[in-house]
């Protein structure tokens, strides 16, 4: 079955997830010195979610010597 247009994603419109799973926030967790193998995963402290944003590829310039050739 196909999907319609409008539900399909486009690339410039993902954007930054709010939550983290369980294995992202254990190696970011280990990344800080902050992670205690023996505590209990009930109460594994919280972590920041890093922002990514996604910068716009500036155009490229001809040189003005290409051009009169």
């Amino acid at each position: 079955m196909t999907m319609d247009r409008s539900l399909k994603v486009q690339a410039g419109a993902i954007k930054s997830r709010n939550v983290m799973t369980r294995a992202e926030r254990i190696a970011r967790l280990k990344e800080l010195n902050r992670f205690d193998p023996e505590a209990s995963i009930v109460g594994m402290p919280k972590v920041r979610v890093p922002k990514v944003s996604l910068k716009k590829k500036k155009k490229v310039k001809k040189d003005e010597d290409s051009a009169d050739k």
